[in-house]
């Protein structure tokens, strides 16, 4: 029935004109709620589903939101495409997803899809947001856009984040409670802005507790599994290994129970692993990995939100922005250090 059923049906059935209808569809000011209700009911039980190209043609806007990533984990990216396309549909918007390689010319590579899919803003991941040349492009195009979990220049554009200094300094002050003084630490990516505030807060919180931040017990990652297990081996087979490892993301920390494992150290009685996202391994692992649950899914949304609602300001005025909250989830991969430690 959806097939057949035209917009001029809904005017007739809510006894309002075509344009009206249309202003309804598109989430347009000006429209007395009770008009609004009966074309929304109208759209109901005719089970009216609009066109979204007709809809474009009609008007100025594509109904396409995009998403610019360059990030090695593909649960992170899985979260960001759930969160931002679960509220783009409540207003009758696609989600289109593309990947950018942030070691190229990204302005080459952003500017043809820009003219090419006409979108009506754009979510920006981490590095991706924090590129210059990316913003540079969009803000050219007249193209508006949402960064998320941005580390430079916060005053230049609408911005979603969390508070990863404060969320890194709380895992890493649980792991001190259980007695833990020797902790290592993989970082995250180096381009990407999340791992520099993780690592601040790593420091923060081992240095207010009267701990020393070992050199050699700081490791370089890059967000990925294999980064993490190569990591973790530096760090385990090390003579003086710390007794808590914690990485910067969760694909990183689960690289590092596979290396205990394979070195047959049990986690969490000799080894005591924490990570960071509350990705979907975090649970299917053995033990469950203690995490910091950052909302991605929620972050994403939040950023969709902010375009659809304009993401504008008035001059003088600071850049919209959100921040969410964090939760540290406790699970089996920490514990008590070791007696012998």
């Amino acid at each position: 029935m959806s097939s057949k059923v035209t917009i001029h049906e809904v005017a007739r059935m809510s006894g309002v004109s075509i344009k009206t209808v249309s202003r309804v569809l598109n989430r347009e000011p000006n429209v007395k709620n009770d008009t609004r209700t009966r074309v929304q009911e109208a759209v109901a039980a005719l089970n009216y589903r609009p066109n979204i190209s007709a809809r474009s043609l009609a008007g100025s806007k594509a109904y396409l939101i995009g998403v610019f990533f360059d990030n090695p984990s593909p649960a992170y990216v899985t979260d960001v495409q759930l969160g931002a396309i679960a509220r783009c549909r409540e207003e009758g918007y696609h989600l289109i997803v593309e990947p950018l390689d942030s070691t190229g010319d990204v302005a080459a590579q952003v500017e043809p899809m820009l003219h090419t899919l006409r979108m009506d803003g754009v979510i920006l991941t981490p590095p991706v947001c924090d590129n210059v040349a990316v913003l540079d492009v969009l803000e050219a195009e007249g193209v508006p856009y949402v960064r998320l979990s941005p580390d430079q220049d916060l005053d230049r554009s609408a911005h979603v984040r969390m508070d990863d200094v404060r969320a890194a300094y709380e895992m890493t002050a649980h792991l001190i409670s259980l007695g833990h003084t020797d902790i290592g630490f993989i970082k995250g990516h180096p381009e990407h802005g999340a791992s520099h505030l993780r690592y601040e807060g790593y420091v923060a919180a081992m240095k207010e507790h009267g701990h020393a931040v070992r050199e050699e017990h700081v490791e370089q990652g890059w967000f990925s599994f294999r980064s993490g297990f190569e990591a973790a081996e530096r760090l385990l087979e090390r003579a003086d290994r710390p007794t808590a490892i914690f990485a910067s993301n969760d694909d990183m920390a689960l690289g590092v129970m596979a290396v205990a494992n394979r070195l047959r150290l049990e986690v969490p009685q000799t080894l005591s692993v924490a990570g960071f996202d509350d990705t979907p391994g975090a649970k299917v692992v053995w033990p469950q990995l203690t995490t910091v649950r950052q909302p991605i899914q929620a972050m994403a949304a939040a950023a969709a939100d902010l375009l659809l609602n304009g993401a504008i300001r008035a001059e003088g005025d600071a850049p919209p922005s959100r921040l969410l909250d964090f939760e540290l989830v406790l699970r089996e991969s920490t514990g008590p250090v070791p007696p012998t430690a």
